[in-house]
């Protein structure tokens, strides 16, 4: 039965079509009118589809927001106005703002470094609508719109994005960082959007022995509801590596929907993390898939949540072929009313031999209202494995307390102390070892409260 939430979006679809293709290459338009008929077939999962269970899509959806599909200029000059929140990493830095790669461009006398002109001969980061050939050949091919609503629905309306190529055996030894502003009045507006969503798409493509380090950090310019759909796809090719680190620093008015599909090839290595620091109501998805034999995935997530902020990871590592190695590690501090859920499997099909597989999530509540729900699975198909999972959830370690009381630590530093520990086991694990510095200074303020927003971010006033 179609609900108001699908209806409104169909109708969108309907009204609007002619709008959405003019403004969009091509190579996505293609596959357009197919997720339309897959949204309207399987509408948007209720709590009773087993994947999407702690978190209400529906609800989340309901509102009347408003889209940009006639793509009006956005004012906002982010070299200018943006200062990031973790600064000097050495990346080469780019922006998107909403949906669309910014273009512009400044030299490195304005204290930015942009990555263009810092790139290895043949790599590419870019906008999807000026790379056609390769969005025919990999766009939607992961992130399968008959499978999930929310995928269909953020490719039938999505109208740009971002797209990354790294060559044959290229290695990118600068990081690249992404940042992505959420920013809702448009150029020469008569009135200000209250409400924007924003369909954001993400192409990656490593070919054969190729490396790099993608940091993506998620914000939000002004004070209103947001709500962003994220896709990204990831080809990892033969003896590829690919770190990825997607942080969020929002806002309470923030709604982020994302999802991640991740191809690996035969001896890759994927090491994917997930940080949420400040948010609304975050809803992560993790399709991992081992295509080829020898490849190693490493995932780690972190939550520090409060007020009645809701974090939901959920995640899927599917062993097609033998000797491959998943390891997840995925940590929440939840205070006040703020909700978690992990729920994470890891599926081993017929002649997955030799798979290698461990799955963790450990959690603490500080308050009696806080709620976390937690499940891990293990699906397997194939007799010589080594596969593991469990999850815990629990307070903070009285005995601990009260040693640290005991030597003249405040019970306020003590919780302060034990959380951050408890959480930079996982921060520990991050390879670009600069995020990893700036995030355990980030943690500590976020736990102490000073975290909300960017404190040199002239975007939000």
């Amino acid at each position: 039965m179609i609900t108001s939430s699908e209806q409104q979006y169909i109708d969108l679809y309907a009204q609007a079509r002619q709008i959405i293709f003019d403004h969009a290459p091509e190579a996505m338009n293609v596959v357009r009118d197919q997720a339309f008929e897959d949204f309207r077939k399987q509408g948007f999962p209720s709590k009773k589809v087993e994947r999407y269970k702690y978190t209400d899509i529906q609800k989340l959806f309901e509102p009347n927001y408003g889209v940009n599909l006639n793509r009006l200029e956005i004012p906002v000059d982010p070299y200018e106005a943006f200062r990031c929140d973790v600064p000097n990493l050495s990346t080469s830095l780019y922006f998107v703002v909403n949906d669309a790669f910014y273009k512009g461009v400044r030299s490195q006398e304005s204290g930015v470094l942009h990555g263009q002109g810092h790139l290895p001969e043949g790599v590419i980061v870019g906008s999807l609508r000026d790379n056609p050939d390769f969005i025919e050949k990999y766009y939607a091919r992961l992130a399968k719109t008959s499978e999930d609503a929310v995928t269909a629905l953020n490719t039938m309306l999505a109208q740009d994005g971002l797209f990354v190529y790294v060559p044959k055996n290229i290695k990118v030894d600068r990081a690249i960082q992404v940042i992505n502003i959420l920013k809702a009045t448009p150029q020469n507006a008569q009135r200000v959007v209250p409400d924007l969503m924003v369909n954001r798409r993400v192409l990656i493509i490593l070919e054969e022995g190729a490396e790099i380090k993608m940091l993506f950090c998620d914000h939000a310019a002004d004070d209103r509801n947001f709500l962003a759909t994220q896709v990204i796809e990831a080809y990892v090719g033969d003896n590829a590596s690919l770190d990825l680190y997607c942080l969020e620093e929002t806002h309470a008015k923030n709604v982020r929907v994302s999802n991640v599909y991740i191809d690996q090839q035969r001896h890759s290595r994927v090491n994917h993390n997930v940080i949420t620091l400040h948010n609304g109501i975050t809803r992560n998805r993790l399709d991992l898939t081992f295509s080829g034999e020898g490849a190693e995935c490493q995932c780690y997530g972190c939550v520090i949540a409060d007020k009645q902020q809701h974090v939901d990871n959920n995640t899927l590592i599917t062993h097609k072929v033998p000797h491959c190695t998943s390891n997840e590690l995925y940590k929440y501090v939840l205070d006040d009313k703020a909700t978690g859920a992990f729920a994470g499997k890891v599926l081993v099909e017929h002649g997955a031999q030799k798979t290698a597989s461990q799955m963790t999530n450990q959690n603490l509540t500080a308050t009696k209202e806080a709620r976390m729900f937690t499940q891990p699975m293990l699906e397997i198909y194939a007799d010589d494995v080594k596969c593991a999972h469990g999850s815990t959830v629990g307070q903070l370690n009285d005995a601990a307390l009260f040693y640290m009381r005991q030597r003249g630590i405040s019970l306020k530093e003590a919780k302060l102390l034990l959380q951050n520990a408890f959480i930079n086991e996982v921060i520990d694990h991050m390879n670009l070892e600069p995020l990893r510095d700036r995030l355990h200074y980030l943690v500590e303020k976020r736990f102490r409260g000073e975290l909300n927003k960017c404190s040199g971010c002239r975007l939000c006033k």
